[in-house]
């Protein structure tokens, strides 16, 4: 069986016996370290709300508290945040410690929406873990805390596909350029500690970082000495070491910078530090326990557009909804999965979907779910007689309680690029130009998009086209990891980073209680199974070099078997699994291209609907995603507050007619059957990059 244990953000997605995150133990005598809890006049409950806000922000996740925070700084404009989950605030002990994440997640609780794919048919027909904070903080509260930022050509390819069709001014706020200075906006940034840096040899460029923001930022306190292998034998490798990897170019190998507070070594995230630590505000009020159930929209039309008039809410689909009215806007923020499935509840999204799940139609909405990408990931595993994190920990020893020693969590990292993973240009070139053949072929097109929709096919071909020409040739197609918070084993993570392969969220309910049908249609293009099985190759022979050699034994997982690429790309569709990182089912893009929002952010067909969260990216990028969604929500909240003076972005050509338009069953092995057909045949026969790498005719 694939492990549970997954969900525990290791993003390991080996074997049970590697993991220990859900270890029946929890440290007492936690120090509140002087964050001030949000002041109880604030977190209101449904009888004291008032009866309308300026802006009601849907999702009390990562980009739904900045935007709270930054919006009602005034002290006038009003501001409702609505959490479907709790405050998190009895779960402190266990969230503040970020070592903590690994041996008493919360994943798996109240707090994980705990959501799974359907059967995926190119990996194994297994059914995956989708796991998703359900909290105050959103995933932030529960993740690994890794703060890497993109590179900037993925970031510019993005503000290209808005550019063509859309408001300037609002475009040009997201290029490279305006997202790092939104993303240093919102950070302070501390270097490491004098041990962190010696053990590691880490490298740093501090003025790529900000250092006024709410959100604090540093490399753990504590440094596991067996760290100390990760920079040279990358090196040894042919991966450099990164000088600084937060100024636009993340490839090589470094250290990330987490989400932690160095003062008291406690996770810093959304609500500690953008909430948390706000004087009491009157105009900000937070309700938790309370699901958006649906927009409500005024019975008149402005320009053809649908006005929000407010939201209707729930604790759970037992309680009768209750209404609250929303003066200027209603920003949904509910992340990759909860922002598209509250506008389709709302009969926003695609007519099949709406109508398939008797929803009325308010606007058909095709681009709604399209698109969906994700990152995936497996990896290597040997044993090792070294202390990990893991040991340290089991030790039960004053230090691995120490506040310093739970600061660590698996922060080496590194991205590399297909000239990298193929072994020279030659054979990245052959690769590349396979992937075009894709894009010039419809009948292997139609096997790969999951919609027959004109709108999403064309938004198909132009997020291909920005990973063939811009992306895939200049920034990291694959993030590597060291994992070391197992006992008695080392693990190096691989994940692809620009999947070719997009899926689709959609509904059969109309109630927002029932989770939404996630198919992110994983290596239906082959190439990523290509990509996945380059990358685990290379790691294979890192346990060759000094110093990592010294530090490892026998490799447990996936073992000597796996020898062939068939092998590899077997054992990668049977083992591989979420990073945690979806999006795009909401994508700005133009609507003739299936994209949700336009550049300042609003639904397409309405007049005061803005989705604000990571659902917005048009394309997969070569990072964890809190930092572009922390700077996109600083962002976001600029230009509402200061829109840019050269134009008035409006959410045209939307309309407000509705007429238009199992069990995981796999056992880890990496040579389990997988059923393929069509373009994944073909792509099944290309042979080593040794000889170089064919692709057939499609």
């Amino acid at each position: 069986m694939i492990s549970s244990e997954l969900i525990a953000l290791t993003l390991a997605v080996l074997s049970a016996p590697v993991f220990a995150h859900h270890q029946a133990r929890e440290f007492h005598n936690v120090h509140n370290h002087g964050i001030y809890p949000l002041s109880p006049r604030n977190y209101i409950t449904p009888e004291t709300k008032l009866d309308s806000y300026d802006y009601i922000i849907a999702g009390g996740g990562l980009a739904g508290l900045v935007l709270a925070s930054r919006l009602s700084d005034d002290g006038t404009t009003t501001v409702l945040v609505l959490e479907a989950g709790d405050t998190g605030d009895a779960e402190k002990a266990k969230i503040d410690r970020p070592g903590l994440t690994y041996f008493t997640s919360l994943l798996g609780s109240s707090y994980d929406y705990a959501y799974k794919t359907i059967a995926q048919s190119s990996a194994g027909d297994r059914i995956m873990n989708w796991p998703r904070g359900k909290i105050l903080g959103g995933s932030a509260a529960v993740n690994g805390m890794y703060m890497v930022r993109p590179n900037s050509v993925e970031i510019d390819a993005w503000h290209d596909l808005i550019a063509t069709s859309d408001n300037k001014a609002y475009a040009d706020a997201w290029t490279w350029d305006s997202l790092l200075a939104a993303m240093k906006k919102g950070e302070t940034f501390t270097g490491p500690t004098d041990s962190a840096e010696e053990t590691t040899g880490l490298k740093f460029n501090a003025a790529s970082h900000g250092t006024s923001g709410p959100l604090h930022t540093t490399f753990p306190g504590y440094m596991v000495p067996i760290t100390s292998a990760w920079l040279p034998t990358l090196a040894a490798a042919g991966i450099p070491t990164s000088e600084d990897a937060y100024g636009g170019n993340n490839l090589g190998a470094f250290f990330s910078t987490m989400a932690i507070n160095p003062t008291n070594w406690t996770r810093s995230y959304a609500k500690s530090a953008y909430i948390d630590t706000l004087p009491p505000r009157d105009n900000l009020h937070v309700l938790a326990n309370a699901a958006v159930t649906k927009i409500t929209f005024a019975d008149n039309a402005q320009d053809g557009n649908l006005v929000a008039s407010g939201v209707e809410f729930a604790k759970d689909a037992s309680e009768t909804p209750k209404s609250v009215s929303a003066k200027k806007e209603v920003i949904l923020a509910g992340g990759a999965v909860g922002s598209p499935q509250m506008l389709l509840v709302s009969g926003v999204g695609p007519k099949d979907v709406l109508d398939a799940a008797s929803i009325p139609v308010k606007i058909n909405l095709p681009g709604v779910g399209a698109h969906l990408q994700d990152h995936l990931a497996t990896g290597i595993q040997w044993s090792t007689t070294e202390d990990t994190q893991g040991t340290i920990f089991a030790s039960g020893s004053d230090f691995s309680k120490s506040d310093e020693f739970l600061s660590y969590v698996n922060c080496a990292t590194s991205y590399v690029n297909g000239t990298y993973l193929f072994d020279g240009t030659e054979s990245f070139n052959n690769f590349v130009t396979g992937l075009k053949d894709t894009l010039n072929d419809d009948n292997a097109l139609q096997s790969l998009i999951p919609t027959t929709d004109d709108t999403t096919v064309a938004g198909y071909k132009a997020i291909y086209q920005s990973y063939t020409d811009k992306i895939v040739p200049e920034a990291g197609m694959v993030e590597i990891l060291y994992s070391i918070n197992s006992a008695g084993r080392i693990t190096i993570q691989t994940a692809l980073q620009t999947p070719m392969s997009q899926g689709r969220l959609t509904v059969n309910s109309s109630s927002i209680f029932d989770a939404p049908v996630l198919d992110p249609k994983y290596f239906s293009h082959p190439a990523d199974a290509v990509v996945l099985r380059q990358a685990l190759k290379k790691v294979r022979q890192f346990a060759t070099l000094s110093p990592l050699k010294e530090l490892v034994g026998e490799e447990l997982v996936p073992g000597p078997s796996v020898q062939t690429d068939a092998d590899w790309e077997s054992y990668v569709r049977q083992n591989a699994n979420t990073e945690f990182h979806p999006g795009c089912t909401c994508a700005m893009m133009p609507k003739d291209k299936g994209g949700v929002v336009d550049a300042s952010l609003k639904v397409y067909g309405t007049t005061n609907v803005r989705v604000i969260d990571g659902s917005v990216f048009p394309l997969s990028m070569s990072a964890h995603l809190m930092a572009p969604i922390y700077g996109m929500a600083e962002k976001a909240a600029e230009l509402i507050l200061s829109p840019p003076t050269s134009g008035t972005s409006t959410s045209t050509a939307g309309g407000a007619s509705g007429t238009s338009g199992s069990n995981n069953n796999s056992d880890g092995g990496g040579n389990a059957a997988v059923a393929v057909s069509g373009a994944h045949a073909k792509w099944l026969t290309l042979v080593s990059v040794v000889a170089g790498v064919v692709f057939p005719s499609l």
